[in-house]
């Protein structure tokens, strides 16, 4: 494990704890055990000294009287001292041996009651304290540590819990510059840290997937919409140099010069959430651009529509109707578009065959039909979705008695 991983440093910190807990532990107990040592001590000897003082032959009724009334009971047979002190519930509390003379003194405890048991030149004595009461401290000790033990392993294994995502979110951003945009592997509902640091970098591997995405069609939109000019000018070059032919070549240039500025706005489009700008503005000035743009004749796109003011976009509209019109034209045998409203919609109209796919299938980019001698109007399809939403638009699809209906509907729900 790297040393300077965070994991390390609270696995680390883990067993220092452990460790400091253990030694505690066994500190406590140790100085429980000296103090009811102690305490045992303190008032056993006292009786130790006045069962010294007497002889055995001194030890009359008169003085088992006197043990009797401070609640002690003493036993001279062998076998009732046999039987207590060759119990093996017995505990020996303390012991101690005489060095020089083997004179033993035990404290001893059996069914909670304590015994003073003494040995002395061969005579064995054992008394009864009927007042013990054995102090239980150390199962509160055990049973304090017992649960701080418990809590501080839980709260390891919870905090490992939390931080897992963060290095399953090292590993994802690690394969950022291999393109992988995944990151649904990590949490993004939880309000901890570790969550809303995976939901900023969700962000940011989403926003650099469209980046991405909007790049590609960057390049291959060029490479779809250059080619209408760029043969219409290589056709130029090759009649007679004159005023009319030179004209119409300039208006090719012009023509590949808005084709520059339409690719950089959808682009912008759609690799940025911006809001854009939209103002008023009238259909039939859209259309014209949008015909304008595409260099079609205006006997191929046939208007039946309502000159509406919509509040739009002017450059991305136009690009999102001139990519409808084209698509139209393209796909329908007459080469006609006709465009019509209803309401605050837009549709565009042209015969021909139904989309073999939901609608929904052509707005995913790089969708391809299996047509591969037509130009794949998937990309197209991508593009008038994103511009439309922008415009608080929708594109929904119809068809009927071999017509394609494509409806820009009003959504003013929708937003970029």
């Amino acid at each position: 494990m790297n040393r300077q991983s965070i994991f390390f440093t609270i696995s680390v910190s883990f067993v220092i704890s452990i460790c400091l807990v253990i030694i505690s532990f066994l500190i406590l107990i140790t100085h429980d055990y000296r103090m009811k040592e102690g305490q045992l001590l303190d008032k056993y000897v006292p009786v130790m000294k006045m069962i010294n003082r007497q002889e055995k032959s001194k030890i009359d009724d008169e003085f088992i009287k006197s043990l009797e009334e401070i609640n002690y009971k003493l036993f001279v047979n062998i076998t009732d001292i046999n039987a207590i002190t060759y119990n093996q519930k017995t505990q020996i509390l303390f012991e101690k041996v005489h060095p020089k003379s083997d004179d033993i003194f035990r404290i001893l405890s059996l069914n909670d009651k304590n015994y003073i048991y003494m040995k002395k030149r061969a005579e064995t004595l054992l008394i009864e304290d009927n007042n013990s009461s054995n102090s239980n401290s150390h199962i509160y000790i055990i049973l304090v540590f017992a649960i701080l033990f418990i809590t501080i392993i839980l709260v390891y294994l919870i905090t490992l819990r939390k931080l897992m995502p963060l290095k399953i979110l090292k590993d994802k951003v690690k394969t950022l510059g291999d393109e992988n945009f995944d990151f649904e592997c990590c949490n993004t509902d939880g309000k901890d840290e570790v969550s809303l640091l995976a939901v900023e970098f969700k962000k940011s591997a989403e926003k650099l997937k469209s980046l991405k995405e909007a790049r590609n069609i960057f390049i291959r939109n060029i490479m779809h919409e250059l080619k209408t000019p760029i043969t219409k000018g290589k056709f130029l070059t090759q009649l007679e140099q004159n005023e009319e032919n030179n004209e119409k070549l300039k208006s090719v240039f012009n023509r590949l010069e808005s084709l520059i500025n339409e690719f950089a706005s959808i682009e912008e489009l759609i690799s940025s959430n911006k809001n854009i700008e939209k103002r008023f503005y009238y259909l039939d000035d859209i259309v014209d651009n949008a015909k304008d743009i595409l260099m079609v004749e205006d006997e191929y796109v046939i208007s039946k529509y309502e000159n509406k003011k919509l509040e739009i976009n002017f450059k991305l509209f136009s690009i999102a109707v001139k990519n409808l019109i084209d698509n139209a034209i393209k796909y329908s045998p007459n080469k006609e578009v006709v465009i019509k409203t209803e309401d605050e919609n837009i549709i565009f109209e042209n015969s021909g065959e139904a989309l073999k796919y939901p609608l929904e299938k052509y707005f995913e980019p790089f969708f391809s039909n299996e047509d591969k001698q037509k130009d794949s109007f998937g990309l197209g399809l991508y593009i008038i979705s994103n511009i439309l939403k922008a415009n608080n638009y929708i594109l929904e699809y119809e068809y009927f008695d071999g017509i394609n209906r494509f409806i820009c509907k009003k959504d003013n729900l929708s937003t970029i």
